[in-house]
């Protein structure tokens, strides 16, 4: 049960929707006032991760070294868009 659903990628599926349940979490809790931080400030955090989890889904379910790096090279960009936007808040001060 458990090596099949590494086996399938199907493991990565289930934290991916794990991270858009917290999202939208994020989401709800900043509309209730209860979260100071924008959920759109997050999105560039929450993409490198999902980028990051998709190359590991390409790697486990044999999809090759071009599309691993691809999801890798996407992760990059989010985290360098993370850092751009903290480096920004940083500056704002």
């Amino acid at each position: 049960m458990i090596e099949s659903l590494y086996a399938s990628g199907r493991v990565v599926d289930l934290i991916l929707l794990l991270m858009g349940a917290e999202a939208v979490l994020l989401a709800l809790l900043h509309r209730a006032g209860r979260l100071p931080i924008a959920p759109l400030r997050l999105l560039p955090n929450l993409l490198a991760g999902a980028c990051l989890l998709m190359a590991l889904r390409a790697a486990l379910t044999g999809a090759g070294l071009a599309r691993c790096s691809l999801w890798l090279l996407l992760g990059l960009a989010g985290h360098l868009l993370d850092l751009a936007s903290r480096t920004r808040d940083l500056r704002a001060r």
